[in-house]
């Protein structure tokens, strides 16, 4: 009950105020995008870089820890789509959002702040070694499938999805500020202290910031869709793959603090990218966004749970 009081309920209650802001007129659904945005394209971007540029790569980035969560999202991502299919009866293309649905957390706006408050800052290290490969590898994957689908069988244009991927990965601000905080990592640069400064006030609001637009965000979602499509989501994203991710971490020894990262990830809903992903491609946007809903407010017992049980 006290981590629940702790550490999981301020994240909501941020959550909770952005959405009621939002939902009764203090702050409009225009201005919690615009802070969505300003979020996943300014301050998070800086909180990444400042973390990659303090990293000591060469521990943080273990291959146990990330072939065992990118092991776990992956079966997540093709048991959501072949369930999608053989259960539900869904159209090959609905499935492969169905199984990004159940591949893509909220790695940055619920999965940072929890862990925080749960283990400390000196936690997050390998919470950023996920997030480090976490956009590429699953726009490369829910892209690839997508592409397969479309084309049929031996029919793939290898060019075009070539481009696909690297146009959706190339624009990400995440995937960039990863790249310039390996690069002033690895080289020995120094950001100069103006800049840096000013980096860090903009990643000192990436998370308040960032929940808030979340609870705004989600006003805009309806509870619509397969329900029972919606259940199976709900399911994978907030059950089964932390429970993979407990097997497999196990399975490799993964020491303690980057176990609890892990798990705590794979335990939090799919994020915004999940509805992003779907109307890209004009695929089940109700399903995905209904997803969003309820998996985020489902993860709240779903993180108290693991949180309870992590050693």
């Amino acid at each position: 009950m006290q981590s629940l009081i702790t550490v999981i309920l301020p994240v909501f209650l941020l959550i909770g105020a952005g959405w009621t802001a939002t939902r009764y007129g203090l702050t409009s659904a225009a201005a919690a995008e615009a802070l969505t945005k300003f979020a996943q394209s300014v301050a998070f971007p800086c909180l990444l870089f400042r973390a990659v540029v303090q990293l000591d790569i060469a521990q943080e980035f273990s291959a146990p820890l990330l072939l065992s969560y990118y092991a776990a999202a992956t079966a997540c991502f093709f048991v959501g789509l072949f369930a999608a299919r053989v259960v539900f009866r869904r159209d090959w293309e609905d499935c492969v959002v169905v199984g990004f649905c159940c591949l893509f957390s909220n790695t940055l706006m619920l999965a940072i702040p929890i862990t925080e408050r749960a283990y400390g800052h000196e936690a997050l290290a390998s919470n950023f070694a996920i997030v480090a490969i976490h956009a590429p590898f699953c726009y490369t994957l829910g892209i690839v499938a997508m592409e397969i689908v479309r084309a049929g069988p031996g029919r793939l244009n290898p060019l075009r999805l070539g481009a696909q991927i690297s146009r959706q990965v190339a624009t990400n601000p995440l995937v960039i500020a990863l790249m310039l905080g390996f690069i002033v990592n690895l080289s020995g640069l120094v950001t100069p202290a103006p800049l840096y400064a000013a980096l860090n006030m903009l990643a000192n609001a990436a998370v308040p910031v960032g929940l808030f637009a979340v609870g705004g965000v989600l006003t805009q979602y309806r509870l619509e869709g397969d329900g029972r499509l919606i259940a199976m989501i709900c399911g994978v994203t907030l059950l089964l793959h932390p429970s993979l991710m407990w097997l497999f971490g196990r399975a490799v020894d993964l020491p303690t603090s980057a176990f609890r990262s892990a798990v705590i990830t794979a335990a939090v809903a799919p994020g915004v990218n999940t509805y992003v992903f779907a109307n890209i491609y004009g695929r089940a946007k109700r399903v995905a966004a209904s997803s969003v809903l309820i998996t985020t407010v489902g993860c709240i017992l779903s993180v108290w749970f693991w949180l309870s049980v992590l050693p």
